[in-house]
């Protein structure tokens, strides 16, 4: 059995008897360097520091023989920690966690936030641009010492130097320490002493947060930019689900992307687009929505060095010769595969796939009203033709 005791900055002083009590029975424990320091003289058994790379050890903690393998993990292991990551690799039956009080609590506990309010936001694994919101707070978890400058200039660079950013060290313990300050300011005077252990508090400002789909101008585009109307339907038609990933194949302004990562929990997309200026604006337009997109070169050539999707959208070359057929065989059973068309040639092949795997075709037109003089006219968009289908189970 893994037992995992979760420990706060206050070291073993917070701890409640039940985890005193297994740190005290235990045989060989396991943590971090700056955990395991944390511990007193009460725990007799040889402390082990984690190895580099983490994961395979984690794989392997059951190997050696011991009745009782115990590990010590900051707050609360069950979030965004090391005790669901151990359930996940040995089953629910051989992990049992002893939580702390969780840093995310001690944070909203220490701003005056209910915690059902905030957003959580891990940057131990992720990149700083995923804790960009255009408003609403979140308590973001830092990697290190330099992660809330790191944000702030993000922050400010998208728009939201306004936000108010509170970076809470050491919480819970006797060097515990809160600074707050503007993101700006924060991005113009970044302190050099801040502690790898922190959390960010951070309100965004100016809170324009919007649901459904983005108005256009949300997006930097040159042109190549799915409108929202139709945003709206292709992201119906794609249908996603929390913790897929999206493939979106000639993605020109990355909005679809982008919408995909804004529509659930975990979401994340991989855009492909080959042209060099059209890149650098979907990597802009990820950072300023906060949204988890790996934009990588012309498809279909990167295709094999990428993760399988759960679903493809294409929105660019779908009559360039062989783009869906590649995009269809990387297609697991019960992915979508989505393309919009405008031109004729484009319609063609949409309408020769159809015929052959069925699916659902629809077409797509609207119009705006636009001065016409001193009067309102009609002013049509062009139409869109779509194909959506649900690859079968050919087993």
């Amino acid at each position: 059995m893994i037992i995992v005791v979760g420990i706060g900055a206050d070291g073993m002083a917070g701890l409640a008897p039940a985890s005193r009590a297994e740190l005290a029975r235990a045989t060989v424990v396991y943590g971090s360097r700056r955990q395991l320091e944390l511990l007193d003289g009460t725990v007799t058994a040889p402390r082990r520091a984690w190895p580099t790379p983490l994961l395979p050890a984690l794989g392997t903690l059951l190997d050696g023989g011991d009745a009782d393998v115990h590990v010590v993990a900051s707050g609360d292991p069950m979030l965004h920690g090391i005790g669901s990551t151990l359930i996940r690799l040995h089953g629910p039956d051989k992990v049992a966690v002893l939580p702390h009080v969780s840093s995310v609590t001690l944070a909203c506990a220490r701003v005056g936030w209910s915690v059902q309010d905030t957003e959580i936001i891990s940057l131990v694994w992720h990149e700083p641009h995923t804790a960009v919101r255009r408003g609403g707070q979140a308590v973001v978890l830092s990697r290190d010492g330099s992660t809330p400058a790191e944000l702030a200039r993000l922050l400010t660079d998208a728009g939201r130097g306004d936000s108010e950013l509170t970076v809470l060290e050491q919480l819970g313990g006797p060097k515990e320490l809160r600074r707050t300050s503007t993101a700006r300011e924060w991005a113009a005077r970044p302190p050099a002493d801040v502690d790898d252990l922190n959390v960010m508090a951070v309100r965004y400002l100016p809170d324009v947060r919007v649901l459904g789909t983005l108005p256009d101008d949300a997006f930097a585009h040159d042109g190549q930019l799915t409108k929202q109307m139709i945003r709206a339907a292709t992201l119906a038609a794609l249908a996603p689900r929390p913790g897929e990933l999206l493939w979106d194949v000639g993605a020109g302004s990355g909005s679809i992307s982008i919408e995909w990562c804004r529509s659930g929990p975990g979401c994340r997309a991989i855009a492909f687009e080959r042209d060099e200026a059209r890149r650098a604006r979907i990597t802009e337009n990820a950072v300023a929505h906060g949204a988890g997109v790996e934009v990588r070169f012309d498809a279909p050539e990167s295709f094999d060095s990428s993760p399988p999707p759960a679903a493809v959208f294409v929105g660019g070359g779908v009559s360039r010769p062989g783009m869906i057929d590649a995009c269809w065989e990387r297609l697991g059973p019960g992915g979508r595969l989505v393309a919009n068309a405008v031109t004729v040639e484009s319609e063609a092949v949409l309408a020769q796939w159809y015929s052959r795997v069925g699916g659902e075709l629809r077409r797509y037109q609207h119009y705006r009203g636009e001065a016409v003089g001193s009067f309102t006219g009609w002013r049509p968009a062009m139409p869109v033709t779509q194909w959506s289908v649900t690859k079968p189970d050919t087993t």
